[in-house]
């Protein structure tokens, strides 16, 4: 069963991609190999081709375009590894999405406006194009908050894409509220496929960064329960180290 597609949707395809001074990468041959990857993948049937053009609706038929695969690269100058994560995060997933700036006085004591507006993001999805199951429970939630609005989108996915999803975030802070806000919301019992149970989200993740004193961006980003990732550690003395077991 390993050949086989596991959903029709093929999602979008983004790669983050991180190294220090341990082992630096040649990241124009590394970025090169893994788009044609995709394209190969795509022509191969394993990837429906569903990547067109915004306006015109073009499809090129393997997977290519402009900005395709999505790429994040980042140096941290002690980090003791390259790390490739790829992701493909389903597009049915996208629509639900939010995005709100909130002010410090709608961001509320005890972050009640944030809570109020990821649970009411939640709720709306359900009746979303008319389905409480949508878009797929069990599905996970990405939430990005601070920088600007276009900072808080990427920190979303990045939290929910490159993270464990069995983790703890390191931050107290934001483990305590990542953790609240999953009970709450398998509270409402929606369950997979939407006909009722205990877990309507598999995790919630929280990726942050410092903003601006007259607001607190947030984005609010849905993962489908297909995880479709797969991630690398790449080691100066030659091991490799797989990430993203099945599970996490």
């Amino acid at each position: 069963m390993k050949d086989k597609p596991v959903c029709q949707s093929p999602g979008f395809p983004s790669v983050w991609i991180r190294w220090g001074e341990a082992i630096q990468p040649d990241l124009s041959n590394l970025t090169d190999n893994i788009t044609k990857a995709v394209q190969q993948a795509t022509k191969e049937g394993y990837i429906r081709p569903s990547i067109v053009h915004p306006l015109t609706r073009f499809n090129p038929g393997d997977s290519s375009g402009q900005g395709v695969p999505n790429y994040e690269l980042r140096y941290q100058k002690d980090l003791p590894y390259c790390e490739i994560v790829v992701s493909a995060k389903g597009c049915g997933a996208e629509l639900p999405n939010v995005a709100k700036i909130l002010t410090p006085a709608t961001l509320g004591k005890n972050f009640k406006g944030l809570k109020k507006l990821v649970l009411d993001t939640i709720v709306g999805a359900e009746g979303f194009m008319g389905a409480r199951g949508y878009p797929c429970p069990p599905f996970s939630v990405g939430i990005g908050l601070g920088g600007q609005m276009d900072v808080a989108a990427k920190l979303s996915r990045e939290a929910i894409s490159t993270r464990s999803w069995l983790d703890h975030n390191p931050d107290p802070l934001f483990d305590e509220l990542e953790q609240e806000l999953l009970e709450d919301i398998n509270k409402l019992h929606n369950g997979p496929g939407g006909i009722g149970g205990d877990t309507t989200a598999l995790a919630l993740k929280i990726g942050w960064a410092a903003t601006h004193t007259a607001i607190c961006p947030v984005v609010i980003n849905f993962h489908c329960w297909v995880a479709r990732r797969f991630g690398v550690r790449f080691y100066p003395d030659g091991h490799t180290e797989q990430l993203f077991q099945v599970g996490e």
